[in-house]
């Protein structure tokens, strides 16, 4: 982190600012886990499913993973640019963040397959709005985003199988 480019926070500093972004993400995390654990139960269990649906076991792993990876790259241009100038940048991680955790909302929650499918296609555009704007500061934080980019991808292909499957045909 820095206050301005001249003036580098202290390690004390640095060392906050990264916990602090582990646990928005994993805040996030919680709250996304909280809405999708009942459902991962009774309702997904009934959906017919692709022959590319990994099995439950995986998300869990892959999802921290993940989680960890945004908080790194955050933090990373919070260190290099500081609150002030990189302020596009973390509201645009924020808006991710934020339609991330809506998604397990609409799908897991509201069990709306199509209307989670729209809402991870604008999270799709989220994810590589951040990434640019990232790399901008720090081309190691915009690559950071790139498993998470590929996982999401997945995902939609995903929510659009899982929506042909179940609500169209």
């Amino acid at each position: 982190m820095m206050t301005n480019k001249n003036q580098p926070a202290t390690p004390p500093t640095r060392v906050l600012a990264l916990i602090a972004f582990l646990v928005l993400c994993f805040g996030a995390a919680g709250i996304g886990g909280a809405v999708t654990a009942e459902s991962v139960r009774s309702w997904y269990p009934t959906l017919a499913k692709p022959f590319f649906n990994p099995p439950n076991w995986v998300f869990a792993p892959v999802w921290t993973l993940l989680y960890a990876l945004m908080a790194v790259a955050a933090w990373r241009v919070w260190c290099a640019a500081g609150p002030r100038h990189a302020a596009l940048a973390l509201t645009a991680f924020a808006v991710q963040l934020v339609l991330n955790v809506c998604w397990s909302v609409v799908f897991f929650g509201l069990h709306a397959i199509g209307m989670a499918l729209v809402e991870i296609i604008l999270l799709l555009a989220a994810i590589v709005t951040t990434m640019r704007l990232f790399w901008r500061h720090d081309q190691a934080a915009g690559l950071l985003f790139l498993p998470y980019l590929a996982w999401v991808s997945f995902a939609t292909v995903l929510n659009a199988a899982l929506w042909w499957l179940n609500d169209i045909k």
